[in-house]
């Protein structure tokens, strides 16, 4: 079902290559019709949302952007934090945390200043753990603030999948779960080709498909795609600035569409108290409900295994 507001008003915090890859995807199509960009070097902001709007006329929708401070967040349907210190390479994301985890809170006690009571999303890393503080400090219903979570491993997985089979992309449903970084873990046994099961087009030997050992090369060039790219250009900003234009479609347009975004944990796949990537049905009030799946034991120990992990960093970053 369509979403019937006659306005759509986002925000976005933090004009760095990640926000404008965020801002530069949803502009391009056309999904909302007001966006402000606000950053504490509010000079970039101005330039930055001058020159989106110089291109607006060849936008499939006409929208206004524009530089402002974070009151004008009180009447916007939602909130995409991008800002913090970027991964250099070498990098892991969870070696960001103390210094996001500061940054977040600052961010989030001005955002819910204003008298904000939309959705949240996060983008900045390590997107897990900041998307718990964010919850934290905001006082919003645990559906309303959402992480990209595993949305970009997601689809770098079925990329993969797609080279080596040779399917278009858009026919394979394939998810990671878990940390977005080092210990995320694929659902193999959720993943398919055509609605037919990867492991069917496995054992039955067709000309073109996956051999078994590839699995595990696939896995690992997902795992590292990022330290690949910021190897090379120093940033990773489109792959996830489509997946946040992906994750705010979903909302504001109330799709109920099922994306591997991070989410609170109550109790589902046996964790509690966390919010981390996995398959869930997200509309206009944010995260519907994790949808639980028959994974097998492997799967669940790699979950578990990688929440374990975020949930340490958790701890060390939690406010007492």
């Amino acid at each position: 079902m369509a979403n019937t507001r006659t306005s759509r008003k986002v925000a976005v915090v933090g004009v760095g290559g990640v926000g404008m890859g965020c801002a530069y995807s949803i502009l391009n199509q056309g999904l909302v019709d007001e966006m402000v960009l606000i950053d504490v070097a509010g000079d970039k902001a101005d330039g930055e949302a001058r020159d989106l709007m110089d291109g607006v006329t060849y936008a499939p929708e006409n929208c206004k952007v524009y530089h402002g401070d974070y009151s004008d967040c009180k009447d916007a349907q939602m909130v995409i934090i991008t800002a913090g210190i970027n991964q250099k390479p070498g990098q892991s994301r969870l070696e960001l945390v103390g210094t996001n985890a500061k940054i977040m809170r600052s961010i989030v006690k001005e955002v819910m200043g204003s008298g904000f009571d939309g959705n949240l999303v996060i983008v900045s890393n390590p997107v897990d753990v900041l998307t718990y503080v964010a919850w934290d400090e905001s006082g919003l219903p645990q559906n309303r603030v959402i992480g990209t979570g595993t949305s970009l491993d997601s689809t770098r997985l079925r990329m993969q999948l797609s080279n080596k089979t040779g399917v278009d992309a858009h026919d394979i449903s394939a998810y990671i779960v878990g940390e977005h970084g080092d210990s995320e873990q694929p659902l193999w046994s959720q993943a398919t080709i055509g609605g037919k099961p990867l492991m069917d087009w496995i054992e039955d030997g067709d000309e073109g498909v996956i051999k078994k050992d590839e699995l595990e090369d696939i896995r690992k060039t997902v795992r590292d795609a990022a330290y690949y790219i910021i190897d090379r250009k120093k940033i990773t900003n489109w792959g996830i600035g489509l997946s946040t234009a992906r994750l705010v479609r979903a909302i504001l347009e109330n799709e109920h569409a099922i994306l591997t975004t991070s989410a609170y944990f109550n109790g589902e796949y046996g964790l509690k108290d966390i919010y981390t990537g996995i398959p869930a049905i997200v509309g206009e009030n944010g995260v519907e409900r994790i949808v639980e799946m028959h994974i097998t034991d492997e799967e669940m120990a790699g979950l578990h295994k990688s929440a374990s992990e975020l949930k340490e960093v958790l701890d060390s970053v939690r406010e007492k």
